[in-house]
């Protein structure tokens, strides 16, 4: 594994020497283990194009990152609901018009379900402008006698089984950064110029009703969002909102040469920030507290995720959340459960109440699709609708009876007919995985398999309201951030706030 002296954005908070938390330097990663980095053959060509990212201009906007931080600490105080999903892994071959429109749909589609059936505001993040990386379970992979690189997302090399595309090249972080601007540009023209509006949003999910195989379960649902969309037109009020068209981006950050390198300092605050992406997570298998990738995270200003397996311990949590929450800001920390549908009833619980006792205000968010992922005998790597419902429904489960806010769920989806997964109302099966298999690594649910999932999750919703009674409207709280408007990770301690 080999990387290189990136060029230094700024210098550390002043502050931070005088805090008994004091915030890492930018680079102070690299003297940490930093699993799943590709090994680099061209130190020279890393460097250019290290040097290259660290004078670009930032994808993202720290004010924006605080605003995420924002609706997450809302999330985390039971206020509101996170939606999260994307490609597993981004292609560079992907960024089309048609391509970021489709996913931008889906997640808007099922927003507005959940919001109704909810009753609160949802948060939307894509896996988007940055999942350009995956880790691997082994480096090399092995095909007739010939062993070659693994393919580890189009940030480091190519999907074709060939020399040269195997290679690791440090140019196709140049490529990354532009394909997540264009991402990112038209994701900002799309959700402000009317395509978010819940009116249309609404049309696609009545046509969805009408022409799925499950549509007479959710036209229930679907008529009571019409009359409420009636009420809101009526009264005169508008259904495009800057809180309803508003979409933020995410991807892991697996890649550490890529992601310093974005890092800049925020003028007014002097806080830093990763502005590859509004938030960041690290993955299941770079969690480890003494690893560069918690390092690198606990320097930055950005909300972040942290992914738990089944192989999680209470340990672990408290250590992460002293590493990268330790004021226990709302919102700051992202735990996403990935434990399987067979493990989550019996492994969660544990791990919330630990949280619970420290103190801290995380969201929690499932991921159903990592721990449910089998082999078809076509050789093709699926998961089964099923099983993705029943761990999302466990999760539900497992806050429901200790009395903590589901937050969410985080998952792989894509905004096209696919057929990756199985089961859903569209009844995939497994003799059809070939006719339209385009996943560069792993299997993601298509639109309409994400609209049932958006439904299943919005009558679970809809009966725990019934279960509880719909509470009277409470008076509006101050947001997070008016609170804290100086928040920097490591620095200043902030009360922690109550239900």
């Amino acid at each position: 594994m080999k990387s290189v002296e990136a060029v230094e954005i700024s210098p550390a908070h002043s502050a931070a020497s005088e805090n008994s938390h004091p915030v890492p330097s930018s680079e102070a990663w690299r003297a940490r283990a930093a699993d799943q980095q590709p090994d680099w053959p061209d130190p020279a060509a890393l460097q250019a194009t290290v040097s290259f990212l660290a004078g670009a201009p930032p994808l993202v906007f720290a004010r924006e990152c605080d605003a995420l931080l924002d609706r997450l600490g809302e999330v985390a105080l039971g206020r509101a609901v996170l939606l999260q999903g994307g490609d597993c892994a981004e292609t560079l071959g992907s960024v089309t018009a048609d391509s970021v429109r489709g996913k931008l749909e889906v997640l808007l589609q099922m927003a507005a379900v959940l919001t109704y059936a909810a009753g609160v505001p949802v948060v939307k993040v894509g896996r988007i402008a940055g999942q350009y990386a995956k880790p691997r379970s082994r480096p090399t992979e092995t095909r007739d006698g010939v062993t070659l690189p693994s393919y580890r997302g189009d940030a480091v090399n190519g999907l074709e089984f060939t020399v040269e595309a195997r290679t690791p090249d440090p140019d196709r972080l140049r490529r990354v950064y532009q394909a997540s601007a264009a991402t990112l540009n038209l994701l900002r023209a799309l959700s402000t110029g009317g395509h978010a509006d819940l009116d249309r949003v609404h049309e696609w999910n009545r046509d969805f009703v009408s022409l799925s195989a499950a549509g007479r379960r959710y036209e229930r649902l679907a008529d009571e969002i019409d009359a409420a969309l009636a009420f809101i037109r009526a009264c005169g009020l508008g259904t495009s909102t800057p809180r309803t068209t508003e979409v933020f981006a995410s991807h892991e950050a697996l890649l550490l040469d890529y992601e310093s390198a974005l890092v800049r300092t925020d003028p007014d605050s002097g806080r830093r920030y990763a502005l590859s992406g509004h938030m960041l997570w690290i993955g299941e298998r770079t969690r480890r507290l003494d690893g560069a990738h918690v390092e690198f995270a606990a320097g930055v200003a950005n909300p972040l995720g942290v992914k738990l397996g089944p192989d999680a311990a209470v340990d672990d949590v408290r250590g992460l959340l002293d590493r990268l929450d330790p004021h226990r800001t709302p919102g700051r920390l992202t735990f996403v459960a990935r434990m399987g549908r067979d493990l989550v009833r019996d492994r969660l619980p544990g791990l919330v109440e630990a949280v619970r006792a420290q103190g801290a205000r995380v969201v929690w968010a499932c991921d159903p699709m990592h721990g449910n992922t089998r082999t078809a005998p076509s050789g093709h790597k699926t998961r089964r609708f099923d099983d993705i419902l029943d761990e999302v429904t466990g999760f539900l489960e497992v806050h429901r009876t200790l009395g903590t806010h589901p937050g969410g769920v985080h998952v792989e989806l894509t905004g096209e007919n696919v057929t990756e997964c199985l089961g859903g109302s569209s009844g995939i099966v497994a003799d059809d995985l070939g006719l339209r298999y385009e996943t560069a690594c792993d299997p993601r649910l298509n639109r309409a398999q994400s609209m049932d999932l958006a439904f299943r999750i919005a009558e679970w919703y809809s009966a725990e309201k019934r279960r509880l009674g719909r509470p009277r409207p409470s008076r509006p709280r101050p947001s997070v951030m008016s609170w804290r408007p100086d928040y920097a990770p490591s620095l200043v301690p902030r009360p922690s706030a109550d239900l």
